[in-house]
């Protein structure tokens, strides 16, 4: 279902598939479409996999992020609801 505000639908889907958030996704999709995507990969640092993360430091992420009932996940679901959220 094409979205009027993602300028780049396929390398939407494809971060999507990757397992990036919705809103990552569509960050970076938009960014490759408006300055092109060789000049998107050169920017930016290196950001760790949740799966690296610590419980504390994803609930964390999820209090900033402003998520609700994260308290009581396992660190898979949580996991999962941040790239979800």
């Amino acid at each position: 279902m094409p979205n009027s505000s993602i300028k780049n639908e396929k390398m939407y889907e494809d971060l999507r598939r990757e397992g990036n958030s919705k809103e990552k996704a569509a960050r970076i999709s938009n960014a490759a479409a408006a300055r092109g995507a060789s000049s998107v990969g050169r920017k930016g640092g290196q950001s760790g996999s949740y799966d690296d993360w610590s419980v504390g430091e994803l609930k964390q992420r999820a209090k900033e992020l402003g998520l609700s009932g994260y308290s009581r996940l396992t660190k898979d679901k949580l996991i999962s609801e941040l790239r979800n959220h």
